[in-house]
């Protein structure tokens, strides 16, 4: 017999997993309009606001350049760092110098960084598209383990502009992240993307392994 945690881990993906209903012919549109968007954006630099699942916040500034690579730089006192080097999400845990890897396409930033989004791609699973006055609001997650978390993008309608990303989490904690001063079309030098490996840190392997 199944126990509560488990029928609940059960139930969450199957939710996660859920295909989204017909879209409307308008729902369509701004599905299309996210995605040349997202493939058209090639560097994103900007303040944010994070907002946790217990309500604290945080805020730094962020780096995207598509495809693949994410800096998140939060202000102190939080001593964390978020790096994608295009293979791997790499968390730093600066306050007991601690280092995570994981595989960038086993996570909901994936979907965000990935080279060529497709909504309807087999390797994503739509769960939602939202239209809101003035908004856009398209929720997926990596279609292999959708369980692992769902990514809900929130644009701006005119101009159409990224705004907000939301992660929720296999534990159905919910992660806010607000852009503001965003710039796009610069350039940032390759290492700004880098983490620097120390001699102790447990090797993350490779891909596949």
């Amino acid at each position: 017999m199944f126990g509560m945690r488990t029928l609940l881990t059960i139930a969450l993906t199957l939710l996660l997993a859920a295909p989204a209903t017909a879209l409307t012919v308008a729902e369509q549109a701004a599905v299309k309009k996210a995605e040349d968007y997202l493939n058209a954006l090639g560097t994103l630099e900007a303040r944010f606001l994070q907002v946790n699942p217990d309500g604290s916040v945080a805020e730094g500034n962020l780096y995207v350049s598509r495809p693949g690579r994410l800096r998140i730089d939060y202000d102190p006192p939080t001593k964390m760092l978020v790096v994608a080097d295009g293979v791997w999400l790499i968390y730093v845990d600066q306050e007991v110098d601690e280092t995570s890897y994981i595989d960038l396409d086993d996570t909901p930033a994936g979907l965000l960084l990935r080279k060529d989004l497709s909504f309807s791609g087999a390797d994503v699973a739509l769960s939602g598209v939202r239209l809101g006055p003035g908004t856009v609001e398209i929720t997926a997650a990596q279609a292999k383990d959708p369980g692992a978390g769902k990514l809900t993008f929130v644009f701006s309608d005119a101009p159409f502009e990224l705004r907000q990303w939301r992660v929720l989490d296999p534990q159905n904690q919910e992660v806010s992240v607000t852009l503001y001063e965003a710039r796009t079309g610069g350039s940032f030098d390759r290492k700004l993307f880098e983490v620097e490996r120390k001699p102790d840190d447990v090797d993350p392997g490779r891909r596949g392994d």
